[in-house]
């Protein structure tokens, strides 16, 4: 099944990032691997899920905010390469999260991305990871996701 399809089937829409000029590239392609530039969850061009896991903000509200991480990096993703059907898996993920000093419950905040890219790429072709906590991250969002993918030969 194309990935274009299994999106339509999880009724996932993929966000429109909006054009931003930044010091630094969204992604860059190498060969078959794509290193995407961390994404927030911003939603059309406005920070979303502010606050520091533990303290301010909620378990579940940080899971939320890795899924919109997610979909915004395969949005990222899509502008780059054209076609996501290109991609052949993900490679690598690295989770940040604001964090209280007290708490540790990173990789389950994280899982949430994990398990929407387990969704639409199947679990056989599961990533590596990490989730790291953070005093703080850009715009005071709780969570950034960055990604490595691996395309096609």
């Amino acid at each position: 099944m194309k990935l274009t399809e299994k999106l339509a089937e999880l009724q996932i829409e993929l966000p429109v990032l909006p054009a931003k000029e930044y010091p630094f590239a969204a992604g860059v392609v190498t060969d078959r691997l794509v290193f995407l530039s961390g994404q927030t969850p911003t939603v059309d061009g406005t920070a979303q899920y502010k606050g520091i896991v533990g303290s301010t903000i909620s378990v579940e509200d940080a899971r939320k905010a890795a899924e919109v991480c997610t979909l915004n990096l395969l949005a990222a993703l899509k502008n780059l390469i054209g076609d996501l059907d290109r991609v052949h898996r993900i490679v690598k993920l690295n989770g940040y999260v604001a964090s209280d000093p007290s708490f540790t419950e990173q990789p389950y905040v994280i899982n949430a991305a994990s398990d929407l890219l387990n969704r639409i790429f199947g679990p056989e072709l599961k990533h590596a990871r990490a989730a790291v906590g953070v005093a703080a991250l850009p715009g005071g969002v709780s969570v950034e996701i960055e990604m490595v993918v691996e395309l096609k030969a």
